[in-house]
């Protein structure tokens, strides 16, 4: 298998919302492991508010399905209460793994 897409989210919390964001970013994983297409999930912090997620897909079919999926449906329906702002999401050509 050729890992060569991923997605780059990066998600700044609100004053006083980071825990929280992290919180919600530990429950994601759960819908990521159902994700068939998805082949590897990272949630991650930069610093006190600002958090990431980076992924990666078997197939651009897999990486569509993922953005339409269940993880992005629920970020939506926190990110007024936990964001700060919209969240900056890219996709990204991986170009080298191990």
């Amino acid at each position: 298998m050729t890992i060569d897409r991923g997605l780059l989210a990066i998600l700044n919390a609100k004053p006083g919302k980071g825990d929280e964001l992290g919180v919600f970013l530990k429950q994601g994983r759960e819908l990521a492991a159902q994700e068939e297409g998805t082949v590897s999930w990272y949630a991650f912090r930069l610093d006190d508010t600002t958090y990431g997620i980076f992924d990666t897909f078997d197939s651009e079919k897999a990486r569509e399905a993922h953005v339409n999926g269940r993880i992005p449906a629920a970020l939506q329906n926190v990110s007024s209460e936990l964001l700060a702002e919209a969240a900056d999401i890219k996709p990204v050509d991986v170009i080298a793994v191990k």
